[in-house]
């Protein structure tokens, strides 16, 4: 079944000024860490969107190569953009296991990302694997009404240091905050970007609003 996860148009991209191999940066969509860098022709393109599975057309190999089909890291899609000249692709991914050959999260190293998508990601492991002396793994076992309880006391401290502590006490407090509403979003099913797109829907409309 075709899968059309992309506002990109592939018949706008300039293909004849890249020889017909588009170079496409690879970037997860919960960090916005960069992971990596391939190249993709017409077909490639095309079987990324039809399969939501990233495929690139391989230099080496002189053939299409769908990321992880010996390895099993396979990249899911979930958007692909171009730039201002349509010349290069920017594919937004959901990573199945390290994406570099090395074992790396990434072919560029320790890159720049988004910390909270880590962490989101992190805790969405923990609630699977539920290691032992793990706080984290507590917090699930005791289920949400009791995380519930954690966000409100937790936000309640928030409160209280924004109004009478320290600077450092606020961040402290927002940190525990922070990481006890990824942790209650996880229990319910939902995720920290589930989260950020009803903030980009509101501030989407507000402009919206604002501009007519």
């Amino acid at each position: 079944m075709s899968i059309d996860f992309t506002p990109v148009d592939p018949a706008t991209l300039d293909w004849a000024k890249v020889d017909g191999l588009m170079p496409a940066i690879i970037q997860d969509a919960a960090t916005l860490r960069v992971l990596m860098l391939g190249y993709m022709d017409r077909d490639a393109l095309d079987t990324t969107r039809a399969s939501g599975r990233v495929t690139f057309f391989s230099r080496s190999k002189q053939r299409l190569w769908t990321k992880g089909e010996t390895s099993g890291n396979h990249l899911e899609l979930v958007e692909i953009r171009t730039d201002c000249d349509a010349d290069t692709l920017l594919v937004s991914v959901r990573p199945h296991g390290p994406t570099c050959h090395t074992g790396a999260t990434s072919c560029f190293g320790a890159t720049p990302g988004n910390f909270l998508g880590a962490l989101d990601a992190l805790v969405k492991q923990r609630e699977h694997d539920r290691p032992l002396n793990s706080y984290t793994t507590q917090l699930f076992e005791k289920g949400p009404r009791h995380i519930a309880q954690k966000v409100g006391e937790e936000g309640v401290e928030t409160a209280l240091a924004g109004v009478v502590q320290r600077d450092e006490d606020l961040l402290g407090e927002s940190a525990d905050l922070l990481f006890h509403l990824i942790v209650l979003l996880r229990s319910r099913g939902l995720s920290l970007e589930d989260a950020v797109a009803v903030l980009e829907t509101r501030h989407a409309k507000a402009v919206e609003k604002a501009a007519g």
